[in-house]
């Protein structure tokens, strides 16, 4: 059984979409980190950092294995259930170089971004502007890399694509305003986001919600 720790946020909702595309039966257990429940003791236990997502493979290979962190957990479904990565050669590394980029760049910068910009209720301009600039430029980062290829990875959809996903959904809805002529003359990421919109599984990976009243 997969036990699946999140919540409706970007990266809350990268595993649920690669849960869906492999086919895979989990359950989901809702952290409302609105309530602080991410810094609940049990929580913590399974994801120390208190952050979500956090995954419990209770059939792995050594017995029940928790693992926090979203690219981590992309990795090991991936590796696992073979899909969506390939195994070795350039594929794999292509994939594994653009979901990091988004770990470690787009969803940081876009994360800050819409503090700033959109839920602080004083606003810093020279906070707005840095991160309105840096998250321009890594939209054009990713708009070079998908000008040349059809998916982030390389030829192929991969958990890259996943990862970037959801973060993509915000600056386009969420960020909007704050992104402006930012978001203007992106003809591959508009083709990119088309293709993964039309995608079943990641239609439902992106409409989990907690049961009403939860």
């Amino acid at each position: 059984m997969l036990v699946l720790h999140t919540w409706t946020t970007p990266n809350g909702r990268k595993v649920p979409i690669l849960l869906e595309e492999l086919g895979l039966s989990y359950e989901i257990h809702f952290v409302d980190i609105g309530r602080d429940e991410q810094f609940q003791k049990d929580f913590l236990g399974v994801s120390p950092n208190g952050k979500i997502p956090a995954l419990v493979d209770h059939g792995a290979e050594d017995g029940p294995l928790s693992i926090f962190e979203s690219g981590a957990i992309l990795t090991y479904l991936a590796d696992k259930y073979h899909g969506f990565l390939a195994p070795s050669g350039h594929a794999r590394w292509k994939a594994q170089e653009w979901l990091w980029w988004q770990v470690a760049s787009l969803g940081p910068m876009l994360g800050q971004l819409g503090f700033f910009a959109v839920r602080s209720k004083e606003k810093a301009p020279l906070a707005i502007d840095r991160f309105t600039q840096e998250c321009g430029r890594l939209l054009g980062v990713m708009e070079g890399r998908l000008a040349k290829c059809p998916y982030l990875g390389g030829e192929e959809y991969s958990i890259a694509d996943i990862a970037c996903y959801p973060w993509m959904v915000g600056a386009t809805t969420m960020l909007k305003d704050a992104l402006g002529r930012h978001l203007d003359g992106k003809p591959a990421i508009d083709r990119w986001m088309a293709a993964l919109a039309g995608r079943p599984a990641v239609q439902r990976g992106m409409a989990i919600k907690p049961p009403v009243g939860l």
